[in-house]
């Protein structure tokens, strides 16, 4: 049986990744049209390359339906509980970066970390009668962070659109979400917590942790690794 890799369908991730493998003597290539998901490997025998949105790969891989997937770690650890008990990291592949952060307006002048934050949030549901309002994409990061950090009123808002606008339209009092530059955030008036770091994502080699691999799968992941040098 073949080991199957999954990695982006398209976009500048599919991009940096086929560029990846190729400075390391392996070429991924779409074998069809570019609305096609297929997918050919060269350079390496076993291998099998399957295109998938970068959000599936996680779950695909804790299915044991891919061996192999190239994605966020953000993703990885937003999507899969106890993430690793379920995949492991085989190589941080250096493109792709962005971070989770917490943000909140630029006129909160006396807010500055957690602590802040934390005082805030109790003041806000004295005041309001509701806890404040976090807009997010990410909630078991979000969630397992302030946790961990002692926040405990707030609740988090789905946001699957602009988060950074939630604030401006009046349906967010605070903000997690992935940036590059934080640009936007400023740009919609928002400033990161000193402290507010979450994640710093980049684009990662993951292999998942079922048991259920051949031998040969095992003998091509061994040749695959020794190729990357990862």
């Amino acid at each position: 049986m073949t080991l199957k890799l999954g990695i982006p369908s398209k976009g500048r991730l599919m991009e940096k990744t086929f560029h990846w493998f190729a400075d390391r003597g392996i070429t991924l290539r779409k074998s069809g049209s570019d609305r096609e998901y297929a997918g050919a490997v060269d350079g390496i025998d076993g291998v099998e390359l399957v295109l998938l949105s970068a959000g599936e790969i996680p779950r695909e891989l804790n299915a044991g339906r891919i061996h192999l997937g190239v994605t966020g770690s953000d993703l990885v650890r937003e999507k899969l509980g106890a993430w690793n008990t379920r995949v492991v990291e085989l190589a941080k592949m250096g493109f792709g970066g962005a971070d989770l952060v917490i943000a909140v307006p630029d006129a909160w002048i006396d807010v500055d970390t957690l602590d802040d934050l934390d005082a805030v949030a109790a003041a806000f549901r004295a005041d309001h009668g509701f806890r404040l309002r976090i807009a997010t994409k990410y909630h078991r990061l979000v969630r397992d962070f302030l946790r961990d950090n002692g926040v405990a009123d707030y609740q988090l808002i789905d946001s699957q659109g602009a988060t950074e606008g939630t604030i401006r339209n009046e349906t967010a009092e605070a903000v997690a979400d992935i940036t590059s530059t934080g640009e936007t955030l400023r740009a919609n008036g928002l400033k990161i917590l000193s402290d507010g770091m979450i994640h710093a994502s980049q684009a990662t080699l993951f292999r998942g942790r079922r048991k259920d691999w051949t031998q040969a799968q095992r003998d091509t992941l061994k040749r695959l690794m020794a190729q990357l040098d990862a």
